[in-house]
């Protein structure tokens, strides 16, 4: 494949991890819906991520299924169009339980659109350039992270709803649509088998597997967690509004995508498993600073910068290396490891009882660094 027509067809696929990024803008829309329902507990509006992330669990195997029928490229196709509606619908009713249901029609959208896309990589790249094209997909997506927050600050300093956000993304979700649908794709259909429940569950009872599983539960619960917790924390200790402790999120997601493009470079010559253990203790050391630092803005914005560095290339890390020890297996691993994004769903609600209970933020913080010590165990595993 020449360059020209690999950039024909990567574009696209690469602008899908774009439209992945709207789900990260759950956190500071958290934030704003407490404020928008002020009866609302820390506990109760968490329970929005559950709404939206634990599809993650349950749809990720059933779109494995529809991709070895119908193809990658339309699984994406639908995902796209599902999120568009999804995120046009809040406009028309705008209510918790509302809310509640057009977050899980989102995460469902998004569950369908991570599960297919991933794999739609290997129909484009080589092998020996998944990882560097993964963690390219991954700062595509931390641009659409990094950029929401400041959009939504940018609607409500002039005088718009922040929700205009979501108008914003359905349009965005049209656009990828209509660029993916007329872009030619030859899906590799060699060695596809049926997936099913039970298959895989014996995948998950491999102990290589296992352990990566596992990993990105935690990846995405400490993600989701930093999103909608990280804010919180700012007011808490700062003397500083809503909208500019939402731009503490853009800080983390600007880190994130320099981190995933600086990975994006150095993957191509260095371990991924030497990356991988240098990025893990980096991110808890920025854990650990922004507890130390928490009484001053721009230390502890420094520090969840440092463990957005950190943060930023482990997700494609495990998928890549899970692909390489399953080859020819790629729908399968995607939806096991997609299931595990469903940790986004779970810790959430237990830091938002815990901060309720403490009446106090950093408490989620600490929650979060306890957590994340399992990414420091699996450096044992990851060779």
């Amino acid at each position: 494949m020449n360059k020209k027509s690999l950039l024909i067809k990567i574009l696209p696929v690469l602008f899908g991890f774009f439209i992945m990024g709207f789900v990260d803008i759950i956190g500071i829309a958290i934030n704003y819906i407490k404020v928008d329902f002020v009866e609302l507990s820390d506990s109760v509006v968490n329970m929005l991520a559950t709404s939206c992330f634990l599809w993650f669990l349950l749809f990720s195997v059933p779109t494995s299924m529809l991709m070895n029928k119908y193809g990658r490229k339309n699984i994406v196709l639908l995902s796209f169009i599902i999120q568009a509606i999804a995120l046009g619908l809040i406009f028309l009713n705008y209510s918790y339980t509302s809310i509640l249901i057009i977050f899980a029609v989102i995460g469902i959208g998004n569950t369908i659109l991570q599960v297919a896309l991933n794999p739609l990589v290997t129909d484009v790249v080589a092998s020996n350039k998944l990882t560097g094209t993964l963690t390219l997909g991954q700062f595509v997506k931390a641009i659409c992270s990094f950029t929401g927050p400041l959009l939504v600050s940018f609607f409500v300093l002039n005088n718009y709803e922040w929700k205009t956000i979501f108008i914003v993304y359905s349009v965005i979700s049209l656009i990828g649509f209509i660029w993916l649908i007329s872009t030619p794709i030859k899906e590799n259909t060699e060695n596809i088998k049926r997936v099913s429940f039970p298959s895989i569950l014996r995948l998950l009872q491999d102990k290589r597997l296992l352990p990566f599983f596992i990993g990105i539960l935690v990846l995405v619960s400490v993600d989701v967690s930093i999103n909608i917790t990280f804010p919180k924390f700012l007011l808490e200790n700062n003397d500083i509004i809503l909208t500019e402790a939402g731009l503490g999120n853009s800080v983390y997601f600007f880190a994130r995508a320099a981190g995933a493009l600086l990975g994006g470079i150095l993957l191509m010559s260095i371990s991924e498993v030497k990356f991988y253990r240098v990025s893990v203790w980096l991110a808890l050391l920025g854990l650990i600073l922004m507890l130390v630092f928490s009484h001053n803005v721009w230390l502890v914005l420094l520090s969840v910068g440092l463990f957005g560095l950190g943060y930023s290339n482990l997700f494609a890390i495990i998928f890549s290396l899970s692909m390489q020890k399953f080859p020819k297996k790629e729908n399968e691993i995607s939806a096991i490891l997609i299931m595990g994004v469903s940790g986004g769903a779970i810790l959430p609600p237990i830091i938002g009882k815990i901060t309720d209970m403490t009446q106090n933020q950093s408490m989620g913080i600490i929650t979060i660094l306890i957590v994340w010590l399992y990414m420091v165990w699996l450096t044992k595993k990851i060779a």
